[in-house]
């Protein structure tokens, strides 16, 4: 049983909603990223999904967006994120971490060495956003043979067909996308959420975790009615932003003024900030998915 599938259960046992809060490695500097890791675990997450930084992330609303560009201000590769799993893992070896990321970064490095290298880490999933089922067979063959679970989105608008297609080749858990659009945007519509849900539920045996438009204890109790996890992004992201003052992009401003390295004054200032803030979202997603 994978690290991810016997969390799952765990949770499923103790009658608990999984909590999965997502963060950008590398922002908003790259020593920051393992700390706020186990901050997360300390605060209530189940399971930890890393975002891969990327120049493109077509599938993320404007405030992950500017996460992935202050991580990518700080010259953060993949190689980067999977030192920072390799040294998370030297305190924590049970919290499972999924990266969550695009295809191009990992088609750099090759899919068998990124395998290798990700499964040496300890990585224990990986969930790329632009890799449709019809084509990744081969990449999730080289994944199961490294004991990384194959997580894939399901969105409101993928058919009934195609939904199937999607179970039959994931595993982990299914990512239900709650919203239709990119992450951060719309109103929840728990009715939609009950509805797709259900059906997926009927079609695969392995849990349904429900991201996209989850920000506060209200919004995921919502949610926990129907899924076995709740995941939680951008409150979190933009909340780690607004730490230290880079929330808001001004599209007139220097960029490379706005990405001027914090000393370390500020960091020790912001790393308090941060531990703060992450504490406060996630114990009270946790809160709200399990009352």
């Amino acid at each position: 049983m994978s690290r991810i599938a016997a969390r799952m259960k765990a949770c499923q046992d103790r009658g608990r909603k999984a909590v999965i809060p997502y963060i950008v490695a590398g922002d908003p500097w790259l020593d920051i990223t393992v700390p706020a890791m186990h901050t997360l675990v300390d605060s209530g997450a189940d399971i930890i999904e890393l975002g891969v930084p990327f120049s493109d992330p077509m599938a993320e609303g404007p405030v992950i967006q500017l996460g992935h560009e202050r991580a990518l201000a700080n010259h953060i590769g993949l190689s980067d994120v999977l030192a920072m799993v390799a040294e998370f893992r030297n305190k924590d070896a049970e919290t499972p971490v999924v990266l969550m990321g695009y295809a191009n970064p990992i088609e750099v490095m090759g899919y068998l060495a990124f395998a290798e290298a990700a499964q040496r880490a300890g990585v224990d999933g990986v969930l790329t956003v632009d890799m449709p089922p019809e084509e990744a067979s081969e990449s999730n063959a080289i994944f199961r043979q490294h004991d990384l679970d194959t997580i894939f989105l399901i969105a409101p608008t993928t058919s009934n067909q195609r939904t199937e297609k999607i179970c039959s080749m994931a595993t982990g858990y299914i990512y239900y996308v709650s919203l239709k659009g990119v992450t951060g945007a719309g109103h929840l519509d728990t009715t939609e959420v009950a509805s797709k849900v259900g059906f997926i539920k009927q079609t695969t045996d392995l849990p349904v975790c429900v991201g996209f438009g989850i920000k506060d204890a209200d919004s995921a109790r919502a949610i926990a009615k129907y899924a076995d996890g709740v995941v939680v992004g951008s409150v979190l992201v933009d909340g780690m932003g607004e730490c230290v003052g880079r929330n808001v992009r001004d599209d007139e401003a220097d960029l490379n003024a706005e990405s001027k390295p914090f000393n370390d004054n500020e960091k020790d200032l912001f790393a308090s900030k941060i531990n703060d803030k992450i504490t406060s979202i996630v114990s009270a997603i946790a809160a709200g998915a399990n009352s």
